[in-house]
């Protein structure tokens, strides 16, 4: 057992505390845990791995230990639950070798006063190291890992069959799709790309530290999944045109639209995440005006050409790449944020002059944060009008568009080539 082995397996636990029992958003407990980023890089990725791969197979995990316990480890005992679900985590998904997995955790028992249940961790993980292969067969994968709130919802937004490729979708390790300005045909080449339907370029999946990358640092592209690259063009031509992004953090919209020659006032009320954002433009050699203010309340001094408003959301469209909001999102959440969303509607449209477009987006999977939102605003007569998608505008992926002519793309949407996260959209012009 190697001692980084251990410091990584003590920083993964304190971080599926955090995500579980704190409710703390997995990249915000990676951010502020001090015992995670003194991790050499290797154990760092390790670490991160381990966790998201434990809150994205967690139903399954239950399940495996269920089969191995005798009765249900109780509710005061979180820490060793939380140990078991590790250490069945790197048996049956990572393939640890059994005596690292049995014996770091059986180390992590003995720190966290947990020396009287060794003989049960022993017992269980040496159990999962023979049997989990055949317990995981018997398991119905798509629907342990997924709540059931989640699970209803997108049977009665989109049928079973394809809430299940849904759910299967969201078991996989994401692909690192990133958006490109100039030097395209190298950068493919460099990076061994392939070239998606939106024009970001694809990367395999697995850890990596993107700042390392070619092109990098030259500010030649920035991380976007490729669905997110959509909303932005749905404007078409904005050189020269002035357009507001709404709740712009962390700022690919906002990149996207300055490079393609707009000019840009970015909008975001917390002053961290439009710090981020104003470094991000700095390395690609981007400009755009930044304001720090909620958009229920701010208004420009001159109506727009156009807005962008990416709205809050549960963000369930990207359980691929953050698979900590199926354990801390709930379906009053959804009516939270819907709530939030009519306000910011009402506000974006009152940014736009007459004759502008006004394009809507969620990175959710939940209609309440999508076209139902839209179809209220059409309801209570709003002066605005559908302006229709079309599958050519989305590089002939005719699956994302709906029938009233919004993007609504799926993590089962280019399955083949590993996924997209789930995205809405809706184009509208002011009357």
């Amino acid at each position: 057992m190697s001692a980084s082995g251990l410091v990584a397996r003590r920083a993964a636990l304190d971080l599926l505390d955090s995500v579980l029992r704190r409710a703390r958003p997995l990249d915000q407990a990676l951010a502020r845990s001090s015992a995670f980023a003194a991790l050499e890089p290797r154990d760092r990725a390790f670490a991160r791995h381990l966790v998201a791969t434990a809150l994205r197979r967690l139903g399954q995990i239950d399940g495996l230990l269920a089969a191995c316990l005798e009765k249900p480890v109780k509710a005061r005992q979180s820490r060793l639950e939380d140990l078991l679900r590790l250490g069945a985590c790197q048996l049956a998904f990572l393939r640890t070798p059994p005596h690292a997995a049995v014996s770091t955790t059986m180390a992590l028992a003995g720190e966290n006063r947990l020396t009287g249940a060794k003989s049960l961790i022993n017992a269980v993980l040496r159990r999962l190291s023979r049997e989990a292969e055949t317990l995981l067969a018997a398991q119905d994968a798509a629907r342990l890992n997924t709540p059931d709130w989640l699970w209803n919802s997108w049977i009665g937004a989109y049928g079973e069959d394809t809430a299940r490729q849904i759910a299967e979708a969201h078991l996989a390790e994401p692909p690192l799709d990133i958006t490109v300005q100039g030097k395209r045909d190298l950068l493919v080449k460099r990076l061994g790309a392939l070239e998606l339907p939106s024009g970001s370029l694809r990367l395999p999946g697995g850890q990596r530290d993107v700042t390392r990358l070619p092109g990098y640092a030259e500010g030649q592209w920035w991380v976007q999944d490729g669905a997110a690259a959509w909303p932005a063009q749905l404007f078409g031509d904005v050189s020269g045109r002035q357009v507001i992004d709404l709740c712009a953090a962390p700022g690919g919209k906002t990149a996207q639209l300055a490079a393609a020659g707009a000019q840009v006032t970015a909008v975001e009320r917390a002053k961290e995440r439009l710090g981020q954002l104003t470094e991000n433009l700095t390395r690609l050699g981007l400009s755009a005006r930044t304001v720090i203010a909620d958009g229920t309340f701010w208004r420009p001094e001159t109506l727009a050409d156009g807005v962008l408003l990416d709205a809050p959301c549960t963000a369930t469209g990207t359980l691929r790449r953050h698979p900590d909001i199926a354990h801390l999102k709930s379906a009053r959440d959804v009516a939270a944020v819907a709530r939030a969303q009519d306000r910011l509607l009402a506000a974006a449209l009152e940014m736009v002059r007459p004759g502008g477009l006004l394009v809507y987006a969620t990175c959710s999977l939940q209609p309440e944060e999508g076209p139902e939102r839209i179809a209220a605003l059409l309801a209570a007569g709003a002066p605005v009008e559908r302006v229709p998608v079309s599958a050519e505008e989305l590089g002939g992926l005719s699956a994302a568009v709906t029938a009233e002519g919004d993007l609504r793309t799926l993590p089962c949407h280019l399955a083949d080539q590993g996924g997209l996260d789930g995205f809405y959209a809706c184009r509208l012009r002011r009357l």
